[in-house]
């Protein structure tokens, strides 16, 4: 039978290319998921992290092979891996995005054996995405999982589950299976399919089949039950569908040779001329733009890292869409898009450069392992197969569109481009729109895949009256999106701060492009998003204020502007003290179009001029007349506490599992203090590692390090300091 055995532990590493022969001690253990370079979380060069690496790990089989062939199977290395075992090279795979596999059975034996990775981590121009500057980084290492699997000689090599006829009450699913047979011989075995249903009509189905010598057979089976639940936004229904692989006419107890169980959802998704369609009902794609980067540890994240990103895309932004640019990222980001009813917009790696034809060889490969890989998730409704806004290549961009629609016949292809005029090939035009607004399409159905950005670049610290516009540039564009029925939804660009190459970013090697900072912590912008959350599913009252004395910019200059707060309640009111200054309704002439306009507290001299005279303010949030929510305010900004929050508590004592450890600085009501700069030291008590500058000298009074079990069980005890005004705080968190 198959067995999947993780095989991320107990790995040797060395940061520089060693011979087969060199000895253990010239390594350091690690465990996977590792990054060959911890680096600053800015200010740090590309050549810190763009070497060659060496990994060995030694080994004895954990199971017999009893026949079976042996792979081993690595999900992630950044960007190029030769794999030698016991002394025999199995050539290079080339690119860091998808995975890839090696059958080793010819070269394992009883007793140890060793395994050698060698890593290229610099940036090839052979390989995509390289071959001109690129605006994000590709950190370095085996920066994903690694798994051993056993197979029998005759196995099944992968199973796609298409669904049809989903809104007629009796949807349908027809499973498309390949068994290879790695023997010299034609062999019978029957294909039995099921689903995790009580419907015996989705269970049992039986299909015999000839499997030839040295050769991938594929096979396609079907049902249809009016049992099955449709795959929704809110109502994110799965299913697993299992094949099994027998042998006719063998005994009960050594009949079934293989099994294969996926998951996968039933819905319709459709992109029109006049909107995106889920199971037939209109949806406005309101998301952001997502690189796995984390800050420090580079990409090499596990997966809970992986699966918060989903999370706070979803549960704090408020989006139904993120786009995953610019390349496939982590199966355990997509399986958490899946489960909590995220849409997902996945593309192959690339961005503005089209290599030679090598390098568009490699690129046709993306395509085909990206889609293969998972083609089952249903959160995936469009496939990126252009180069991120490169110019046209119609002979190349022809055989990406033939090749996803060949693999995956029931999901549309997009392409990202930067201008209008660009050849459509794909089935949606996905459009970076840099205007400032949105464009009027000149193909349909039309996509903004990326908007704002580097237009408006802005850091958690800079002064109110620049976060203030760069949050109401993100609502301005949303309300033209949801105006236009020829727009299908917008996707901003991006989730967080990243990393960059010195040609970009502002000058510390930092993007600051988010709407939210690099660890995930929310800028004014994210305010904004997180108002259109559904009240029904959470109510949101988000001032967009630090409500400090002096110069209302923070920065300099004399303009008005509003005070700002972003939430999804009917109405709010303001208090200066106990005097009310006011009840306000969103501001729907402003924002017609959205679903919970920003509300504008009339003339923002008035507010700053009387809040002089009162330090302390609140706004009281209301729905259907009653008050929902509160938010205290006040002008002391002196630091009156430092919290520090872990993300989780308890985390798995397998040496890769991580969490992150969010540091504030805040004033009496809690808010935080963007302008008050302090050194906050960490101390360690516990099995467990701490990822970060340590001391950190904090700047815009929020940021967070990241903490990794190791493999003792026990309680691991955190502390941060900000000795400059006495303040300590404590977390802590379970290693299990």
């Amino acid at each position: 039978m198959r067995s999947i055995i993780d095989f991320s532990q107990g790995w040797l590493y060395a940061a520089q290319e060693l011979p087969l022969g060199a000895p253990d001690g010239e390594f350091a253990a690690v465990t996977l998921p590792h990054s060959n370079k911890i680096v600053p979380h800015h200010n740090f060069d590309v050549s810190e992290y763009a070497f060659v690496s060496t990994y060995r790990k030694r080994f004895t089989l954990p199971e017999p092979l009893n026949g079976r062939r042996l792979f081993i199977d690595f999900e992630g290395v950044m960007i190029a891996a030769t794999v030698t075992i016991n002394g025999h090279s199995l050539g290079e795979h080339d690119g860091g995005y998808t995975p890839f596999s090696h059958d080793i059975t010819p070269y394992v034996r009883d007793g140890e054996n060793v395994i050698q990775v060698r890593v290229d981590s610099t940036e090839r121009a052979d390989i995509p995405p390289f071959g001109f500057i690129v605006d994000y980084l590709t950190f370095g290492g085996i920066y994903r999982e690694v798994n051993l699997r056993y197979v029998e000689p005759v196995y099944i090599k992968d199973v796609f589950v298409r669904t049809k006829d989903v809104l007629s009450g009796t949807p349908g699913v027809e499973v498309d299976v390949w068994i290879t047979n790695t023997t010299g011989s034609t062999v019978t075995r029957k294909i039995d399919m099921g689903i995790d249903i009580a419907d015996p009509d989705c269970n049992g189905e039986v299909v015999t089949l000839e499997c030839a010598a040295n050769a991938t057979t594929k096979v396609t089976l079907s049902c249809a039950s009016d049992q099955l639940l449709l795959w929704s936004l809110k109502q994110p229904q799965r299913y697993g569908c299992a094949v099994t692989l027998e042998v006719p006419n063998a005994p009960v107890e050594s009949a079934v040779v293989d099994e294969v169980c996926v998951m996968f959802g039933v819905r319709q998704a459709e992109f029109r001329k006049d909107g995106f369609f889920l199971n037939g009902e209109k949806v406005k794609l309101r998301g952001v733009n997502r690189h796995q980067m984390f800050p420090f540890i580079g990409a090499a994240a596990p997966a809970r890292l992986q699966r918060k990103d989903a999370d706070i895309v979803r549960d704090e932004l408020g989006c139904n869409i993120v786009r995953t640019s610019h390349y496939p990222q982590s199966r355990h980001f997509l399986d958490r898009c899946d489960e909590i009813g995220l849409l997902v917009f996945e593309e192959i790696p690339g961005w503005q450069n089209i290599g030679d034809s090598d390098w568009k060889a490699l690129s046709l490969r993306d395509v085909q392992a990206m889609i293969e890989r998972d083609r089952n998730h249903p959160s995936i409704i469009i496939w990126g197969v252009r180069i991120n806004e490169s110019w046209d290549d119609e002979a190349f961009y022809t055989v990406t569109n033939d090749i996803a629609r060949k693999l995956d016949p029931t999901r549309p292809t997009g392409g990202v481009r930067y201008f209008q005029e660009s050849q459509f090939l794909e089935d949606v035009f996905t459009f970076n729109d840099f205007s400032n607004t949105i464009v009027a399409p000149k193909n349909t159905p039309h996509l903004v895949s990326e908007y704002m950005g580097h237009m408006f670049p802005t850091k958690t610290f800079d002064g109110e009256e620049r976060q203030v516009e760069h949050a109401l540039r993100h609502a301005r564009i949303q309300d033209e999106m949801m105006r236009r029925d020829d727009v299908t939804g917008a996707i901003a660009w991006c989730m967080f701060d990243y990393n960059t190459h010195r040609e970009f970013g502002s000058g510390d090697r930092v993007c600051y492009h988010g709407v939210m900072d690099m660890w995930r912590l929310p800028k004014f912008a994210a305010y904004f998003y997180e108002s259109q959350i559904d009240p029904d599913e959470r109510i949101v009252l988000r001032p967009a204020t630090y409500y400090a004395f002096g110069d209302k910019s923070n920065g300099g200059g004399d303009q008005d502007f509003d005070f700002v707060v972003f939430s999804n309640c009917d109405e709010i009111e303001v208090y200066l003290g106990d005097t009310l200054f006011g009840r306000y309704a969103p501001n729907r002439d402003k924002y017609p179009h959205l679903l919970h306009p920003p509300f504008h507290i009339g003339d923002g001299q008035m507010w700053y001029t009387h809040r002089l005279r009162v330090p302390e303010g609140r706004i009281v949030g209301y729905r259907g007349g009653q008050a929902v929510a509160e938010a205290r305010l006040t002008t002391d900004k002196l630091p009156k506490a430092l919290t520090l929050t872990a993300d989780d508590a308890a985390l798995e004592g397998d040496g890769a599992d991580m969490t992150r450890l969010v540091f504030t600085l805040v004033d009496g009501e809690g808010a935080r203090l963007p302008h008050t700069h302090a050194v906050v030291e960490f101390s360690v008590e516990g099995e467990a590692d701490l990822f970060g500058v340590n001391p950190f000298p904090l700047v815009g009074g929020q940021a967070a390090v990241y903490l990794r079990a190791r493999h003792t069980p026990g309680v691991v005890t955190v502390r941060a300091r900000a000795a400059a005004f006495g303040l300590e705080a404590t977390a802590r968190v379970e290693i299990g």
